[in-house]
């Protein structure tokens, strides 16, 4: 009997332990999932982020589904604000860029928090704030101080200090190909994302950006010139499709 219960307390006490461990197990792996938490987050929103390209408006070279690795801006802008001398990102003509149209708004910490960690965990799918409606992946065509205007759907840029316009594709620093529409004969051309533009500069601050698919109408036609602030990163590479694995 005596040894029955040395066997009972030691069953006991093994138990005990093994609880103790697992315990100690699952803080630690709930302490490592918000340390990654916190880390991605901070990553996303300083340095790069993950996008999903969701509807057809860089159509011919970019589909639906497509996603990119982009570079933030975010860093840069933080550093600004406080004075403190840092190198401005640089943008190109060609470049393709995601543009927030919420920063036009005001919004919380906390919820931005929240709205990123939820984004991870259903990759970038869902969005407590609405925000993922007003990111727009968009081509660099005109920077500030060019002289721009659109013919055909065309761009044609003076550069700033330039003495020769040029078309768009002359300018850029990659290849791409459009998708021109064919409009009626009798368009009107005072409609705002028509194929022709009068000749407008952009300011300091201000760059042009459009759709590569020219039917599309939400950019830089009806919106204007954007500030570069609402330019919040641009892509580095596309990793999906596997086919097409680069720089777009």
């Amino acid at each position: 009997m005596a040894g029955l219960f040395s066997f009972f307390n030691k069953s006991i006490k093994y138990s005990y332990a093994e609880q103790k461990t697992q315990r100690y197990r699952l803080r630690f792996l709930l302490l490592w999932v918000l340390a990654f938490l916190l880390l991605y987050n901070a990553l996303s929103s300083f340095f790069f982020s993950v996008r999903v390209l969701e509807n057809d408006s860089m159509r011919p070279g970019l589909r639906p589904g497509d996603r990119f690795v982009l570079s933030s801006f975010t860093f840069y802008t933080l550093l600004s604000r406080f004075h403190i001398p840092a190198p401005s990102p640089s943008l190109k003509r060609g470049n393709i860029v995601l543009v927030d149209m919420s920063l036009e708004e005001k919004r919380g910490i906390g919820a931005g928090i929240l709205d990123g960690v939820l984004r991870f965990f259903t990759a970038q799918r869902v969005s407590i704030t609405g925000r993922e409606k007003q990111f727009f992946l968009k081509r660099v065509i005109g920077l500030p101080g060019d002289e721009i205007s659109m013919t055909n759907f065309v761009l044609r840029v003076r550069a700033q200090g330039e003495t020769y316009t040029l078309t768009e594709y002359e300018v850029s620093d990659r290849d791409y190909v459009l998708d021109i529409p064919q409009v009626p004969a009798l368009w009107d051309e005072s409609i705002p994302f028509s194929g022709n533009m009068d000749r407008i500069i952009l300011g300091e601050d201000e760059c042009f950006v459009l759709s590569d698919d020219r039917s599309n109408t939400n950019d830089s036609r009806t919106w204007g010139p954007l500030s570069t602030r609402l330019v919040t990163g641009k892509v580095l590479f596309r990793y999906w499709p596997l086919n097409k694995l680069g720089r777009p």
